[in-house]
């Protein structure tokens, strides 16, 4: 029973600790635009894959 008043007060802690870590993460603009990065991945232009120089190219094949 004497563990309750450890416990107790540690719930207290981490649940402060979640509110005061959402509160910064809504102050900070972290849920404003959610679907943008979700669709940028997919209509992102792959300029990784295309050959910048013609004759690196070349030299690859």
């Amino acid at each position: 029973m004497d563990i309750i008043y450890f416990l107790i007060p540690l719930a207290m802690l981490l649940l402060a600790f979640a509110v005061a870590a959402f509160c910064w993460a809504v102050k900070s603009n972290q849920f404003d635009d959610l679907d943008r990065e979700a669709y940028r991945i997919l209509f992102e232009e792959d300029s990784q894959n295309k050959p910048h120089n013609h004759k690196q190219h070349d030299s690859i094949k």
